[in-house]
């Protein structure tokens, strides 16, 4: 998609920008590494039938379940602020984060359940038990991180392919209900996060403290106007926004580039949104449906949700702008997602006009399909 080579050229273009202001020269190059590999990958996954995957699922789910294990080893996963997201790889510092493959994973696990069980996914057992189960091992590791935002983000993904594959909304809301509760409870004895929904809640009073970051992103936004103060030129970037290249990365675009700028990213994410929606809509099979819309939610919500966080629309959450923020692992993984998106649009059912020679007895064309 040429929407997303955009927002990948932004991205790269944005991160140097950003990280200039504390001459983190490693940055760019790392993410420069990580997109070549994901553009690489992806390109693989466009190639590959998207219907192998339907074979490999229970080994994509142990790699999966093994990798969220490996977080919690001692000198294997890492351990930054109080979460155990990472994991080491090799001696220069590089980390992996687990969960961000989890992401595709469970989309594919889910797109092979409702694609094997999709007659049945009116009834209890197999419309909200055993899916249940599935979507649960995988939430409830990442869970434990612990990382809250990916585990709700996960669950709406879920749900939703569920619902789009027929299971009835009956049984998609009593999941909901339960990540929801599970959220709530675990907010009970995390300060830092009830600092943070305090902080949205009442930002005037937390301007100084738990909403800081948020403030001043709005104050990057606002200070860019219609055309921005200039590439490069950005004063947030200097020591206000620390999340500059990362969470808040839109700010900085904002006050750089301008209104104009902000809002054709905005637009840029309803068009991989839309595209996405089409090329699900007219793929093969169910799962190729069930597939190709739980990557286009994935990549929509997490924009939804970042966007929604610089706005101070709701609390504070650490996540990353698809395609554009500094993170190996996400922009790894939302290529290779993208692929598999452009994987399904090669092989969609194509009506063709049969031959002359192939004209049944009323003289009308048979259809034939095509991949």
């Amino acid at each position: 998609m040429r929407t997303v080579r955009t927002l990948l050229a932004l991205g790269m273009v944005m991160l140097y920008s950003s990280s200039m202001a504390d001459k983190s020269v490693h940055v760019l190059p790392m993410q420069m590494l990580w997109g070549s590999m994901g553009l690489a990958l992806g390109l693989v996954a466009a190639r590959v039938d998207y219907r192998f995957w339907k074979k490999q699922i229970w080994l994509v789910l142990l790699v999966t379940v093994v990798l969220l294990l490996l977080v919690f080893v001692p000198h294997v996963g890492a351990k930054i602020n109080g979460a155990r997201r990472w994991i080491n790889i090799g001696p220069s510092g590089v980390r992996f984060e687990p969960s961000e493959a989890a992401k595709l994973a469970l989309i594919v696990a889910v797109a092979w359940y409702a694609d094997r069980y999709q007659r049945h996914l009116g009834t209890f057992w197999r419309g909200l038990f055993f899916p249940g189960l599935l979507i649960g091992v995988i939430l409830g590791l990442i869970f434990i991180e612990p990382d809250r935002g990916t585990t709700i983000l996960l669950a709406l993904v879920a749900g939703g392919m569920l619902f789009v594959a027929g299971a009835h909304w009956k049984f998609i809301i009593p999941m909901l209900l339960a990540a929801v509760v599970a959220g709530a409870v675990s907010l009970h004895g995390d300060s830092m996060r009830k600092g943070r929904i305090d902080a949205w809640l009442h930002p005037e009073l937390h301007r100084l403290d738990a909403g800081y970051q948020t403030h001043q992103g709005i104050l990057g936004l606002g200070s860019g106007g219609w055309t921005g103060i200039g590439l490069g030129n950005s004063r947030q970037k200097h020591g206000f926004l620390s999340e500059k290249t990362t969470d808040f990365i839109l700010p900085i675009i904002g006050e750089e580039l301008g209104l104009a700028a902000t809002m054709s990213v905005v637009v840029a994410f309803v068009l991989v949104v839309v595209c996405g929606m089409y090329i699900s809509s007219r793929a093969a099979d169910t799962f190729g449906v069930a597939l190709g819309f739980g990557i286009t939610f994935l990549i929509g919500l997490q924009a939804i949700i970042n966007i929604a966080v610089v706005t101070d629309t709701m609390p504070n959450k650490g996540m990353p702008l698809p395609f554009i923020s500094k993170g190996g692992s996400d922009l790894l993984i939302m290529l290779i997602g993208v692929g598999l998106l452009l994987g399904i649009a090669r092989r969609v059912r194509v009506v063709e006009r049969a031959p002359a020679t192939s004209l049944d007895p009323e003289g009308a064309a048979r259809p034939q399909l095509s991949y």
